[in-house]
């Protein structure tokens, strides 16, 4: 025996049928926060909170990945 059950509803309904939380808040900021990284590019910041993300690292690896980071940007130097 089958039994096939149609409904019609828009996601927002779903969601609260379904007791799921509202993530619209959550989901605003972290636009948000896309859309500036990617308007003002990747700054020093982003990359030392990304290395620090990334595991222990000590502070003369942190370095070393920035400097290495800076030669490739800017070309090596002598």
């Amino acid at each position: 025996m089958n039994v096939k059950i149609n409904i019609e509803c828009t996601p927002e309904e779903a969601r609260r049928f379904m007791g799921l939380p509202d993530m619209t808040s959550v989901h605003e900021a972290y636009i948000a926060q896309v859309t500036d990284a990617m308007t003002k590019g990747v700054t020093p910041d982003m990359v030392e909170a990304m290395t620090k993300s990334w595991g222990p690292m000590s502070d003369i690896s942190t370095k070393f990945f920035q400097q290495m980071l800076g030669q490739m940007a800017g070309g090596a130097k002598s």
